[in-house]
């Protein structure tokens, strides 16, 4: 089947849609009020880097008159204008959602937003006095004239216009410039949203409303015309020379451009005064299809720190606590040792991300522990993991990171820890010329009574303590000795010039991962031919790539059963006659971000069961370094079929792709509401429970830490 011929949903509309079911989430009656705000700001933030990249992108195409198509058939010319119509619609409904439906429940919880004009005398007097001892002292008012040029504003920056008009020219006097302009930056370093004092309730009052009641404070010498705020979203798809003799320095270089880049996106008020309109469009060179005019407030992302006031917390989902420590690890003080019992696999964040930390820590105070090496691709501001590195270095290990720099909008942290990490005296890679290191491995060389033993955590999310507390992830530890031996062959790939070798176990893109996937997919082409057990479930977070979308529709003719729990991005498009009737594909967006990736082949009867960090996207498959590994004791692989059977029973969190390529909610039919997230977080509960009690009811008690039982 030729990959053009394929049925095939261009991946920029289907990321757009995605972000329609986290719009949903904000609209659902059912989520608490202050999450249904969170949902929205999301949207926001993921539009925002949306128009970064991919838009950015489709317009450097039309730019310089590609004319190639993508595989759904769509030109760039053809793509843009669909991307911009589907993104005007898609704003309108994320205000028509903030004032329509959150703004009155708010109102009705005792909760308002209040211009200037609407605050009593005593919340005046209050911006008053917020304005002259905090906001006045920060603000650099701006003016746009022959001698001072418009000003480079940073990208996705808030500012306000003002149309000025010179006191000098009301008198009459020759040679004033009647209208004028000027630019201010709302401080980013305060908080946009000031509460006010109130009898009754809470009132909230915006940063720019602030502002702009304030304006003749800050231009005494000229009449306030009007005044409107204005956000632009510039291109901030980094152009990187990584054959540049210094890479982290030509890194930096390009870091600095993004905030230059070109704007993509501009952002104003509906009642913006049409000078200030023109002022705007010709200051930013923008065209009339990149406006966006908005009822208000511009930049909804603020709602996410807003959603978490205190005092609000009845209007907050009920948190996800993770058990500590995972239930795989409990009653050990060792985690070497329990490891060497077998292998133990944790599901973040049902369990805590502790175990990870703690195998690190352990590591850098072994004395036994001759090495560490680690693959960091996203990590926390206060990393505990890069902060055992470094006391491993210290005292004495052999530590060999990679910090992947290319991690897009991380590169500044990265670069941060990687110069920490250096300084400390720890071996730092930053990672392969024209490839992204996305894999997930930490391999700690132990010296044991019997030789060396190499323990490893194999994961499908970074190595970051606090996305790990809202992205779902599992992790594996084992000490299996061909697993060993792939790490340390994949490792010397990575940091050496080793030749990448036939791996006993790994799966590792981007020399193998491909043609391992079309394997087993066409295995299971051919196990149905033959009448033999056959089926296909995978979890993962974009479904992209023509080649196993096209393997998939060989499958689903041949009649095997293909399930997919596709969270994002999903080009496949299922239940098309005579191609895809035997694909299903849901996907799961709820109060955790789904992560994981996961892939079960029924393989004749004896299913096999695979996890790691790729998605099935070209960059993936052929442009990252990926690591993808089974699960091979009987037990854990047990538990993974069990988990990626309970994301089919969601009937809460779940959507069903449609083959008009539409997501309609499964439908309950009369059934209990089931939440395949709720539903891991009460089995990792009672699975902690069962063992309290079995340590409770055995004459001998280990002890523990007191970290262990807090």
């Amino acid at each position: 089947m030729a990959e053009k011929q394929i049925p095939y949903y261009n991946r920029e509309l289907s990321w757009m849609d995605f972000n329609a079911r986290v719009l949903e989430e904000a609209l659902k009656k059912e989520n608490p009020l202050m999450e249904r705000l969170r949902f929205l700001a999301i949207t926001g933030s993921n539009l925002d880097e949306f128009f970064m990249v991919r838009v950015a992108g489709v317009k450097a195409q039309v730019n310089s008159n590609y004319k190639s198509r993508d595989p759904s058939d769509l030109s760039p010319e053809a793509l843009l204008k669909e991307l911009e119509e589907k993104a005007h619609h898609f704003m309108e409904r994320q205000y028509s959602c903030l004032h329509r439906s959150i703004a009155p429940i708010l109102e009705k919880n005792g909760i308002r937003f209040l211009s200037c004009e609407q605050m009593s005398s005593k919340q005046q007097q209050y911006i008053t006095e917020y304005f002259h001892n905090v906001l006045f002292p920060v603000l650099t008012p701006l003016a746009v004239d022959g001698s001072r040029p418009f000003p480079q504003l940073s990208n996705k920056s808030l500012n306000i216009a003002v149309h000025l008009r010179d006191k000098e020219k009301a008198k009459g006097k020759k040679g004033s410039n009647e209208n004028c302009f000027a630019t201010i930056q709302v401080p980013a370093i305060l908080p946009r949203f000031l509460e006010l004092p109130e009898e009754e309730g809470r009132s909230f009052t915006l940063l720019e409303d602030i502002i702009i009641h304030k304006l003749d404070e800050l231009f005494e010498l000229h009449d306030i015309v009007a005044a409107c705020p204005f956000r632009i979203t510039r291109d901030s798809d980094l152009e990187i020379d990584e054959e540049a003799e210094d890479f982290m320095t030509e890194l930096k270089k390009s870091i600095k451009q993004r905030k230059r880049g070109r704007p993509v996106r501009l952002e104003i008020l509906q009642k913006c005064d049409k000078d200030i309109r023109a002022f705007l469009i010709d200051m930013l060179k923008i065209k009339k299809n990149e406006i966006y005019e908005l009822p208000g407030p511009l930049d909804l992302t603020f709602f996410s720190k807003f959603a978490g006031i205190s005092g609000c917390e009845s209007l907050c989902f009920k948190p996800i606590r993770p058990v500590s420590p995972a239930c795989d690890f409990w009653g050990s003080e060792d985690i070497f040792a329990s490891i060497r019992e077998r292998d133990r696999l944790v599901h973040h964040p049902y369990e805590s991300f502790d175990c990870v930390v703690k195998f690190i820590e352990q590591a850098a105070e072994d004395e036994n522990v001759l090495a560490i090496k680690q693959t960091l691709y996203r990590v926390s501001g206060n990393s505990p993991i890069v902060a055992a590195l470094i006391k491993a270095a210290e005292n004495g290990k052999q530590i060999t990171v990679l910090v992947e720099l290319k991690a897009r909008f991380d590169e500044e942290n990265n670069i941060n820890w990687a110069q920490k990490l250096e300084k400390a005296g720890c071996h730092v890679i930053y990672g392969l010329q024209g490839l992204k290191t996305h894999c997930k491995i930490a391999l700690v060389v132990r010296q044991e009574e019997d030789g060396i033993r190499r323990y490893l955590h194999l994961g499908t999310g970074n190595y970051n303590d606090s996305t790990a507390k809202i992205y779902t992830d599992i992790g594996l530890f084992t000490c299996n000795s061909q697993y060993g031996a792939d790490a340390s062959s994949l490792f010397n790939v990575i940091t050496g010039y080793s030749r990448p070798p036939e791996y006993r176990r790994f799966v590792v893109a981007p020399h193998g991962m491909r043609s391992f996937f079309q394997r087993k997919i066409s295995q299971e082409t051919e196990n149905a031919k033959k009448g033999l057990p056959c089926g296909i479930t995978a979890k993962v977070n974009s479904l992209v790539d023509p080649g196993i979308i096209s393997l998939l529709y060989e499958a689903s003719q041949a009649g095997v059963p293909v399930r997919l729990v596709v969270r994002g991005i999903c080009c496949l498009i299922p239940g098309v006659p005579e191609i895809s009737e035997n694909i299903t594909v849901i996907s799961i967006v709820g109060q955790l971000l789904e992560h994981s990736r996961i892939f079960r082949f029924e393989n004749g009867g004896a299913p096999q069961i695979y996890m790691g960090s790729a998605d099935w996207m070209p960059r993936n498959l052929d442009r990252r370094v990926e690591l993808v590994f089974p699960i091979e004791d009987e037990n854990l692989k047990q538990r993974a079929f069990d988990i990626l059977e309970t994301f089919w029973q969601d009937n809460t969190n779940a959507r069903v792709m449609q083959a008009d390529t539409s997501y309609l909610h499964v439908n309950r039919r009369g059934k209990a509401a089931f939440s395949s997230q709720l539903t891991f977080y009460r089995q990792a509960q009672e699975r902690m429970k069962a063992l309290q009690k079995l340590e409770k009811d055995s004459p001998l008690i280990p002890i523990h830490s007191a970290e262990q039982v807090k």
